[in-house]
């Protein structure tokens, strides 16, 4: 259901011009964009470098309480990979200073210290000095499950290194991003990749079974995301096959046409698995996979594809909306069984929201304003901590976004992209005077 309470698809209204009296969540767009800035330059930033950046031998101690009081130094692999991608995209895109470029070196310095050989993936975390540390399990639905070897971490570290690349005029880093993902889908493909990669969505039920080689819209949003970034830089014909598996794997097998849905999981053929997994819809990776689908197809200039992503990311928008306490939920147990995770991640929100403006930028649609401005003011009135006396946002809430006074992790990554990326929307929306780009006219 839309905000306005109408089933809205989208071809059903006529492209809504914005103009500067118009308002977005009841802002002008330059006030809009000032909320933005201010997130992202007055808050974000100088918490990341006062509390969280190693200014001595790089990357990035996420493991701090709000206040940031360390918890500990040690570095994750994934949150140095997405940390370099921040820092190098902040300088290549919104603010050319060298005190971000330094960031994004001295991490990418700590993590390419030792390269891992052949096919082998980078350990999962670092101590302060860079020393790695043996991989740790978790416990899922009351049972230990050891550390599972997934390809994200190595997939982050790419993403960062190849817009390092950019920001330092240094192709190798590009070169070294390629040679990491193309490593990470071989990876990938073989026919006992990851045995338990499923079992994080199904945290709290017992019994589940190993999945070996499981196809994950996780992994293929991820590869995709990078691909697009990559070929902006340079062309490159197996990245190009790379994109286009990607999609294929996204619109021909994991969308369920019995619902309308994205599954999060299937068999390493990309056939339905008989059990557990059948029916899952992870939600939050839908609504984020989608503007991605939006962005490819903007890089590709395929107005069918745009409109199938914008579509798809529609739907999930409507499922997945709270309609008692607002916000998303970022997973679907069991499609049939209506059984869902309901927690509250602040990244859904956000993701949503890039996902929004990029329709509201590129084909003006009406249902995307509303969306925009519900879901805009539930994420201001839910997540800032502000009110409780700490800088940047809640990463994560129960369903009725209840405030905890202590949570482990500072997150480095959907947030900061999230205002990035919306800042340069309204940017350009502003130098249009709110007009719609026509890019897919």
């Amino acid at each position: 259901m839309s905000p306005s309470g109408k089933n809205i698809k989208p071809g059903n209204f006529a492209p809504l011009d914005l103009t500067d009296h118009d308002k977005l969540a009841g802002l002008t767009l330059p006030r809009l964009r000032d909320q933005y800035r201010c997130d992202l330059f007055d808050d974000f930033l100088p918490f990341m470098d006062k509390y969280i950046i190693d200014h001595q031998l790089g990357g990035f101690m996420c493991n701090a309480d709000r206040d940031g009081t360390r918890i500990d130094a040690n570095k994750n692999a994934w949150y140095i990979g997405r940390g370099i991608w921040v820092y190098s995209f902040l300088y290549n895109e919104l603010a050319p200073q060298e005190i971000y470029l330094t960031v994004a070196r001295r991490a990418v310095d700590f993590i390419t210290r030792n390269i891992p050989a052949n096919d082998e993936l980078w350990p999962a975390e670092y101590t302060k000095q860079g020393q790695p540390l043996p991989p740790q399990g978790q416990y899922i639905g009351g049972r230990y499950v050891p550390a599972s070897r997934e390809v994200y971490g190595d997939l982050f570290i790419a993403e960062g290194l190849a817009e390092y690349a950019r920001a330092a005029g240094q192709e190798k880093y590009w070169s070294l991003a390629r040679e990491i993902l193309l490593k990470c889908m071989r990876i990938y493909d073989q026919p006992d990749y990851a045995l338990r990669a499923a079992w994080v969505y199904m945290a709290g039920l017992e019994n589940l079974p190993e999945l070996p080689g499981a196809r994950l819209i996780g992994v293929w949003m991820v590869t995709l995301r990078l691909c697009t970034q990559m070929l902006s830089q340079k062309p490159d014909e197996t990245l190009e096959a790379l994109a286009r598996r990607c999609v294929d794997a996204i619109l021909n097998y994991h969308y369920n046409p019995q619902y309308d849905l994205i599954n999060e999981v299937l068999n390493h053929d990309l056939s339905r698995p008989d059990n557990i997994y059948r029916h899952l819809a992870y939600t939050g990776h839908a609504i984020e996979l989608f503007w991605m689908v939006m962005a490819e197809a903007y890089r590709l200039k395929d107005k069918p594809l745009f409109d199938r992503a914008v579509s798809l990311f529609q739907r999930h928008l409507e499922v997945a909306w709270d309609d008692v306490y607002g916000g998303f939920f970022r997973g679907l147990l069991n499609v049939d069984e209506n059984t869902w995770i309901l927690d509250k991640a602040l990244w859904t929100q956000e993701e949503a929201l890039i996902g929004l403006l990029f329709i509201i930028e590129h084909a003006g649609l009406a249902w995307a304003r509303d969306w925009f401005t519900r879901v805009f003011t539930y994420v201001h009135n839910t997540f800032p901590l502000r009110k409780y006396g700490f800088p940047l946002w809640n990463a994560w809430t129960d369903r009725k976004g209840a405030f905890e006074r202590h949570y482990p992790r500072i997150e480095n990554f959907h947030h900061p992209r999230h205002l990035m990326l919306n800042l340069l929307a309204l940017d350009r929306l502003i130098s249009r005077r709110g007009k719609v780009s026509g890019y897919f006219s």
